[in-house]
């Protein structure tokens, strides 16, 4: 039987001795602390040598490469230099591997996972290659090393900063870990820790041992992702009660106890016969590959996953002026010409964050966190302007995204309407971004279906089809072709109103060939199309931004109108005059989970569509480019309808320009419109009467 001892400069409460079975060989393992007692670390080196196969050396300063060069802890190599008859080790060759590939490992397995997280290293001169690695996912880096070393109050950013700190401070180096600091420099020591958790209060993900954040309290450790290793079922009770999400333990758990890496790789020394240096990477990949043994991922309260969106919103009008202070007391006092100059000024100004999201949760355990941006611009000024204005003011917003630590940034209003739709703007940012389209396109019909329904004016067939005419006014834009295309398959008979003839032909011809027993109609204009009386839905998607889109006047009593333009296309006003037609504001999701957000407008976890679909991304950690341009992929829309409902989204409570429709609202609006169809169809009958009374008449004098 082969032994393997653990001499650690850790605490002695973590010792243990068994024996087990590794790689076809019979092991005594056995770990002695000293508690930071150097001395006795190098009394039990000497006399463990005659006793011991393999050693390996716990929680040492490791020696370590950063950029081109290695740097070796002398305080280690005195260490090493104790013991002469038998191969020692720290485990530093493994933990190099098992640290690359617990990291690309979660990547794989969580997808996305370390996408523009912010991680912060408690020591990242010992961690280079990780960091390395984690690099090629995020640039939203920290290392602490320059407050834990030096006591200097800014963190390294950059793994050049790294590299030029490494080469420049090696020789001065007096860091220590948290518990071996002398009572000489404790005010130090407070000052760095205050300084350390204030960071790891901001930070998505902490790479340390689990002695350098055992201080840490639930301020700093909740909702975290922690990156270390050795995690006891004991220690992930402790990080359990300090509010940490997920482990992501590099060190595979072999055995019933849990081992240090050092003795891991001092068991593969000593199953070999083998010195450091002796294997090859070939031989870990052999080792690594017959153990079976991966990083874990472990889930102290189960399985969570916090993601991170941002989200671009600005003023629709001066009124918005009216409620942000401090804008309120100037535009309180102000006369309009001076309002108008604010409105101008406003939008030159940089983006700020208007609000912060928290408290969504998805059935799946997934959640989201994330960042409403505005830009200053109200649609007046979006529009008065160049594109390449407003790009640059939503790629400004983007860079602030990042730094927020963002995985994806969604468009709002009139902010995906500029220019290409997101196109240029999804080249050019430094993070994937949608404009919220397809959403908007699904829940239109989401919530004009379920009005329609409520309703109960119109027959719907045993496949679900409604037996009625649905009009699609902007039937070429982004969103009107997707509810036009949709609605070709879910009413009889459909009219598309644009004033592009040569698009609305082309989709005509697209529609056919997806739906070939569609029955469509085509117009140039709303009020020009003789059908508008007959409508029992009308979708309106334009961005005609105050125009006049249709006269509500004409509208067939009973008709349900959903209105998905941003401004909106039917006015209050129009709205008051017809009490027996529901208009509402269509793409309002209800989010899962108790959403803390600022005020935008809607009911308390309710959010427009644009928004619950970059939401809707984020929980399923789908980072890419989803919905830009002005043509919406019908498959997209289907997905993001489909992930929402995984994802806890519902249909809002439908509501209009007087806020939410309560089902006694419904009901007045269904009772008014069966009188006024009455009125009318007693109107048409009285017509009738009178027309075939002449003609009667005088049939039977010709008689």
């Amino acid at each position: 039987m082969k032994t393997v001892v653990s001499i650690s400069l850790g605490k002695d409460a973590l010792d243990y001795d068994f024996q087990t079975e590794f790689l076809g060989q019979r092991f005594r393992v056995v770990r002695i602390g000293t508690n930071n007692d150097v001395k006795r670390a190098e009394k039990l080196l000497r006399e463990w040598q005659s006793k011991a196969d393999v050693i390996g050396l716990g929680r040492v300063r490791e020696h370590y490469s950063v950029g081109t060069r290695n740097f070796i802890q002398k305080s280690t190599r005195r260490l090493e230099k104790c013991v002469s008859q038998v191969p020692v080790t720290t485990g530093a060759t493994l933990r190099g591997i098992l640290h690359e590939w617990a990291i690309r490992h979660t990547q794989i397995e969580q997808g996305n996972f370390f996408n523009n997280s912010r991680v912060l290293f408690l020591n990242g001169v010992t961690n280079y290659k990780a960091a390395v690695v984690l690099n090629e996912y995020t640039d939203n880096l920290q290392f602490a090393d320059s407050v834990l070393q030096l006591g200097i109050p800014k963190f390294i950013t950059s793994l050049s900063g790294l590299e030029l700190f490494a080469a420049g401070t090696h020789p001065l180096n007096k860091w220590s870990s948290p518990h071996v600091l002398s009572p000489k420099v404790i005010a130090l020591k407070e000052w760095n820790r205050f300084i350390i958790k204030k960071a790891a209060q901001k930070a998505d993900v902490i790479a340390a041992a689990y002695e350098e954040i055992e201080d840490f309290s639930l301020e700093e450790l909740g909702g975290k992702t922690l990156l270390t290793s050795t995690i006891s079922d004991e220690r992930l009770d402790r990080l359990k009660l300090k509010g940490v999400n997920m482990v992501v333990d590099m060190c595979p758990q072999l055995f019933d106890v849990t081992v240090g890496i050092n003795v891991i790789e001092a068991m593969i020394l000593a199953a070999l016969d083998k010195k450091p240096g002796e294997l090859t990477l070939d031989d870990y990949l052999e080792i690594l590959s017959s153990l079976e043994a991966e990083p874990r991922i472990l889930y102290p309260a189960g399985y969570k996953r916090l993601n991170r969106f941002a989200f671009v919103i600005h003023p629709l009008s001066q009124q918005y002026f009216r409620n942000a202070k401090p804008l309120d007391l100037v535009a309180k006092f102000s006369p309009p010409v001076v309002m108008n100059t604010v409105e101008k000024a406003m939008a030159y100004a940089p983006p700020f964050v208007y609000s912060h999201v928290s408290g969504i949760k998805s059935p799946t355990g997934d959640e989201a966190e994330g960042w409403l941006i505005t830009v200053g611009g109200t649609p007046k000024e979006i529009m008065a302007h160049s594109p390449e204005f407003t790009y640059r003011r939503l790629l400004a917003a983007a860079r602030m995204a990042k730094r927020l630590g963002a995985q994806i940034m969604g468009l709002g209003a009139f902010t995906k309407v500029v220019g290409d739709a997101g196109v240029t703007v999804a080249k050019r940012a430094p993070l994937p971004i949608t404009t919220g389209n397809s959403y908007s396109a699904s829940g239109a019909l989401w919530a004009a279906n379920e009005a329609t329904k409520r309703l109960g004016l119109v027959k719907v067939d045993k496949k679900g089809k409604v037996q009625g005419k649905a009009m699609v006014v902007g039937a070429t834009g982004a969103i009107g072709s997707v509810c036009a295309r949709l609605l070709a398959k879910a009413v009889v008979e459909i009219h598309m109103v644009a004033p592009e003839t040569a698009k609305l032909l082309a989709l005509k011809e697209t529609i056919l060939k997806e739906t070939p027993d569609a029955k469509i109609h085509l117009a140039t204009s709303a009020d020009s199309d003789k059908g508008l009386a007959d409508m029992d839905m009308i979708v309106t998607a334009t961005s005609g931004a105050g125009k006049k889109i249709l006269d509500i006047m004409k509208v067939k009593p009973g008709c349900v109108i959903t209105d998905v333009a941003r401004p909106l296309d039917i006015p209050a006003s129009d709205v008051a005059k017809r009490p027996d037609v529901l208009v509402i504001e269509s793409g309002e999701i209800e989010l899962p989970g108790e959403v803390k957000m600022k005020n935008i407008g809607l009911p308390q976890n309710v959010a427009y569509a644009c928004l619950a679909e970059t939401i809707v991304l984020a929980l399923e950690g789908q980072f890419e480019n989803f919905t830009v341009g002005r043509n919406i992929e019908w498959e997209k829309v289907k997905e993001i309808y489909k992930l929402g409902l995984k994802h806890g989204m519902k249909l809002a409570a439908i509501s209009g320009v007087n806020g939410v429709y309560s089902d006694e609202d419904i009901q007045r609006v269904k009772e008014l419109a069966e009188k006024k169809r009455a009125e009318i169809k007693k109107q048409e009958d009285t017509k009738v009467v009178k027309l075939k009374k002449p003609r009667s008449t005088k049939n039977k004098a010709a008689v």
